[in-house]
């Protein structure tokens, strides 16, 4: 269906201002501009709030091997990785979930489940520095600030249909539903370009940290063939998906590498 050519100039013209805003800061090793409008120190008072309350709500784990293996890697790292206003925590909890996150501030919580996959140092510091990567580009922040954009675009969109009677009731419901499905697309693919993101930031923090970052690379082949043999297949379409399917995600690791092996140093 044919878009009315005051309708595409309006939506043009917010669009090119939501991409100037979005031009307005630089996330750090990648060079990626970014619009995150929420402050670094208020991010950080957000994540040790929430951090507290985790540690009062999930067990954290007694044992003695893994709290030391994420210790002493977590040492490692934290000398590298640039997280502002950083008051470096690491806990594991007792949950057999193989996941990892990391809260702005310097709080890295590691679920024991992951050790089954991660299976040494540097693979654990592949997870951490991935999590923490996330934090350094300041993802949450971001993705608040791009819902609400998507929100505001949608919302007038919705609007300047409702305006134009020129289209009917049938036209107005179907461009509505394209615009929407085009958010929802953005949305997740803004994403999946996040968690490639951070791949390579942590791939960066664990070569500098003195860790083989080919190890990133193995882990995630790991992650691969633990959904495989466990049936925790995503069978969510690649485009719909919000993280990127393995085959991506270790083919993109593999492309960096040699930027990582650059600033190895074992």
């Amino acid at each position: 269906m044919r878009i009315p050519v005051p309708l595409l100039s309006s939506l043009f013209g917010l669009a090119l201002a939501v991409g100037a805003i979005a031009a307005c800061t630089t996330v750090a090793d990648t060079g990626r501009k970014q619009f995150n409008p929420l402050n670094p120190g208020e991010e950080a008072k957000l994540g040790l709030t929430e951090f507290e309350k985790l540690k009062q709500s999930k067990p954290v784990s007694t044992n003695a091997a893994y709290n030391a293996q994420v210790r002493r890697v977590g040492a490692r790292l934290s000398r590298v990785m640039p997280v502002p206003n950083a008051e470096w925590e690491f806990v594991v909890f007792e949950d057999d979930t193989p996941n990892a996150f990391a809260l702005p501030g310097g709080k890295v919580g590691v679920h024991t489940g992951i050790f089954q996959i991660t299976q040494n140092d540097a693979g654990l510091a592949a997870v951490i520095g991935h999590e923490v990567g996330h934090v350094v580009a300041r993802h949450a922040g971001e993705r608040m600030a791009q819902g609400a954009v998507t929100a505001g675009v949608a919302a007038v969109a919705g609007e300047l249909l409702r305006r134009n009677t020129d289209m009917g009731t049938a036209g107005q419901v179907a461009t509505g539903a394209a615009i929407g499905g085009g958010a929802l697309l953005h949305v997740q693919r803004f994403s999946r370009m996040q968690e490639l993101e951070a791949d390579q930031l942590g791939a960066l923090y664990m070569a500098r940290a003195g860790y083989d970052p080919h190890e990133a690379v193995a882990l995630w082949q790991r992650f691969a063939a633990w959904r495989q043999e466990s049936g925790n297949v995503n069978k969510t379409p690649a485009f719909l998906s919000t993280h990127p399917v393995d085959e991506v995600r270790i083919a993109r690791l593999q492309e960096f590498l040699p930027r990582a092996l650059s600033e190895y140093h074992p």
